[in-house]
């Protein structure tokens, strides 16, 4: 990595205390796939460009601190707000929208450019 290239997002990792519940909550909301899993450890989804870790709490001996924001751009947010389920989301606006995962990670979602 030189001075002018900054470094690029390979993935991003959650934890969790309900670990199943997390993982249900990411297959069937956002449609995620996994793409390797070690049960009662963590599950990895790709996603685009990067990936998405979900691992349970105290499973490692460097944990992270809590806070955490998952941006995803969809190509129709109003559409992907309704098959997710309006009633889950705490905020909708005109391009955003926000819902949190089984341990309250804000998960937002974006209109991605050109598609609305």
């Amino acid at each position: 990595m030189t001075p002018q290239e900054p470094p690029h997002l390979a993935g991003i990792e959650l934890y969790f205390d309900d670990l199943a519940r997390a993982r249900r909550f990411y297959i069937e909301a956002l449609g995620l796939g996994v793409a390797e899993e070690q049960p009662g450890q963590f599950v990895k989804f790709a996603s685009g460009a990067g990936f998405l870790c979900l691992e349970r709490k105290g499973s490692e001996t460097y944990p992270s601190a809590d806070k955490a924001v998952l941006f995803f751009e969809v190509a129709g947010l109003a559409a992907a707000v309704e098959r997710i389920g309006r009633e889950r989301f705490v905020r909708i606006e005109a391009g955003w929208a926000v819902l949190h995962d089984p341990e309250g990670h804000n998960v937002l979602l974006l209109e991605a450019a050109g598609a609305g």
